[in-house]
């Protein structure tokens, strides 16, 4: 199974424009100066395949049968999660304010889910999906994502593992210095 340091990691979305700099709105609502958006790394197929790859390397021994992601950021990376790990691959979509399994998706009682996501900021949808598998009948076996811009805070009750650490500023918008300065956010990712 292909492993990738942080750096890496890293590498790949500098080299593919996914890894941003400017005045940005995110999707917690929290301004950063720093924006990941994976899809820009992850439209390429090969770097999508060495990605989940590595991503599902610290699970390969914990028999997940499936693996959840939120919609939209976490559909191709669970894809290619779930092909390293050879299961079957779901995302959650927010109905009525809250992540559910649409489509016809179910999960069998204890079924033995990972749940992996692009970017983990303050962890929010990752938790909202961890509910909606638990919620459903199934057992979350751990937490992955490719970036964890919470420097850790973003606590979880299983096995988590992310290929990289972006250390980037985020403020709540009344005390953000870039819009105090005369900037304007920007909103790049999928959700407004």
């Amino acid at each position: 199974m292909t492993t990738l340091s942080e750096r890496e990691t890293l590498e790949l979305y500098e080299k593919t424009g996914a890894l941003m700099r400017g005045h940005f709105r995110l999707t917690s609502g929290l301004h950063s100066d720093i924006y990941l958006q994976s899809a820009l790394v992850l439209q390429y197929p090969e770097h999508a395949a060495r990605l989940g790859e590595a991503l599902a390397a610290p699970y390969t021994d914990a028999r997940a049968q499936t693996v959840l992601a939120p919609a939209i950021g976490g559909i191709l990376i669970a894809h290619e999660v779930a092909r390293a790990l050879g299961v079957r691959a779901l995302f959650t979509e927010r109905e009525d304010g809250a992540m559910r399994l649409r489509r016809g998706f179910t999960l069998t009682p204890g079924e033995r889910c990972l749940v992996v996501e692009d970017v983990i900021t303050t962890g929010g949808s990752t938790r909202e999906v961890v509910e909606c598998v638990r919620a459903s009948g199934g057992s979350v076996i751990g937490v992955g994502t490719l970036i964890d811009r919470s420097g850790g805070t973003a606590a979880f009750d299983v096995k988590r593992a992310s290929l990289a650490t972006v250390s980037a500023s985020t403020w709540p918008p009344e005390a953000c210095p870039l819009c105090k300065s005369g900037g304007h956010a920007i909103k790049p990712g999928s959700r407004v």
